[in-house]
C-alpha cells in the first residue's frame, strides 16, 4: 500500500539519523540543558530575529498545545479557535482536560479573522453575565490550517493587532509551519511570524524529524516558569538533546524549508492533475494537504492500492478525501497515483 493519508508516515531525514548515530554513545546532559539544544535555540532565535525569545523543545503537537494553553490561561479563561482547529476536533478534549474551555468559531476555510476575534471579545464583555461565562483570553490559529489554508502577512498582522487591542494572547500552532512557509501563495517568514504573535511553534514531527516541536515564546509574561509547566504536563524529555540535535540539523542550513518545498510541489502536481481530470476540490489548499471529492466507486478502486484520510460524505454517492505529501514522499509514487486517478475518475 502507498500511504498518502498523513505527513508523518516515514522516520527522519538521513542527516538527523547520521548525527544521532555519531553522538549516540556520548554522555550528554539531560532535560534540554545541553549544547545541542543550546545550538538549536541560537539558530531559531537568529531565524526569527528574536534574540530575547525563549525556546523550548517538546515531543508532539497535542502535548505542545495543552502545555502552552495551560501555561497562558487562568482557570476561568478559554481559548478561541476556528471550528476546524486541532484543539477543537483532534485532541480528545486535551485542552478541556487542563480545565480550559475551547470556544470554537464557525469557519469555512479553517481560518479566523480579526473581525471574528473582535466579535467574540465584544460579545463576551457586553454580556451583563460575563462573569458567569468562560473569559476569552487566548486566540489559537494554525499555520498551515487543518485544511491546508494559510494566512497572509496582512491577515496575521490584523489578527495580532486585534489581540493586543483586546488584551488576548495569540498562539500559532506550527505543526505544519514548514509547508505553509514553502507554499507558492505564502508571504510570511519566521521573522514576521515571531513579530506578530505571543508564542508559536516550529513543527518537526511532520517535516523531517523523528519527533519534536520547538516552542518560541516572545511575550515576557508567558516565559515565566514555563519549564515547570512542561514538566507537570509530562513534556520534559530526559534525553532532551534528541530534540536539539534534530532541530539543529533541520534549520542550520535551510534543510527544513527545502524538504517542505518539495512536498508542496508534489502536492500541487497531484492537485493540477486531478483538476485536469475533472475532480472537484473539497477545500482549496496550496500546501501539502489536498482535498478532493471523489465517487464511491473511485474511492473503492483507489483504496486497493492507496491509503487516504477520509474527511466527510458530501452525499450518498461521494466521499471527500485528504491526500497528503510530506518531506519523504517519492515522486514515482505521486506519478503512479496521478495515473490511477486518471484511470478511475
Amino acid at each position: 500500500m502507498l500511504r498518502f493519508n498523513n505527513d508523518y508516515n516515514e522516520g527522519a531525514h538521513e542527516s538527523i539519523l547520521k548525527k544521532l548515530a555519531e553522538i549516540n554513545m556520548n554522555q550528554i546532559g539531560g532535560y534540554g540543558e545541553d549544547e545541542y539544544c543550546d545550538e538549536a535555540r541560537d539558530i531559531i532565535k537568529k531565524l526569527c530575529d528574536a534574540p530575547s525569545a525563549d525556546v523550548h523543545f517538546l515531543v508532539g503537537g497535542t502535548q505542545t498545545n495543552l502545555t502552552v494553553i495551560a501555561a497562558a490561561l487562568r482557570p476561568y479563561q478559554c481559548a478561541v479557535c476556528a471550528s476546524t482547529g486541532h484543539i477543537n476536533v483532534h485532541e480528545t478534549g486535551a485542552i478541556e482536560a487542563t480545565g480550559h474551555k475551547v470556544f470554537a468559531v464557525p469557519s469555512d476555510n479553517g481560518k479566523l479573522t480579526a473581525k471574528m476575534i473582535e466579535e467574540v471579545y465584544n460579545k463576551h464583555w457586553s454580556d451583563d453575565a460575563h462573569e458567569h461565562i468562560a473569559q476569552p483570553k487566548l486566540v489559537y490559529i494554525s499555520e498551515s490550517t487543518e485544511i491546508g489554508t494559510i494566512y497572509t502577512k496582512k491577515e496575521l498582522e490584523e489578527i495580532y493587532a486585534v489581540c493586543k487591542k483586546c488584551g488576548m494572547y495569540l498562539f500559532i500552532d506550527g505543526a505544519r509551519l514548514a509547508y505553509a512557509l514553502a507554499s507558492e501563495k505564502n508571504d510570511l517568514d519566521f521573522k514576521t511570524i515571531a513579530a506578530n504573535c505571543d508564542v508559536f511553534y516550529i513543527g518537526g514531527t511532520k517535516c523531517g524529524a523523528l519527533f519534536g516541536e520547538a516552542v518560541v515564546i516572545t511575550n515576557d509574561t508567558l516565559k515565566q516558569d514555563f519549564r515547570y509547566m512542561i514538566k507537570q504536563k509530562g513534556g520534559m524529555l530526559a534525553k532532551g538533546w534528541l530534540l536539539g540535535v534534530q532541530f539543529s540539523e533541520l534549520l542550520r542550513d535551510g534543510l527544513y524549508l527545502k524538504l517542505a518545498e518539495r512536498a508542496d510541489r508534489l502536492a500541487i502536481k497531484i492537485r493540477n492533475a486531478a483538476l485536469e481530470n475533472g475532480y472537484k476540490l473539497y477545500y482549496d489548499s496550496y500546501t501539502n494537504q489536498q482535498f478532493f471529492v471523489i465517487s464511491n466507486k473511485t474511492y473503492t478502486e483507489l483504496s486497493k492500492k492507496y491509503v487516504f484520510s477520509t474527511e466527510a460524505k458530501p452525499d450518498n454517492d461521494h466521499i471527500a478525501v485528504r491526500i497528503c505529501t510530506d518531506w519523504a514522499t517519492k515522486e514515482e509514487n505521486v506519478d503512479q497515483l496521478i495515473k490511477d486517478m486518471a484511470i478511475y475518475k
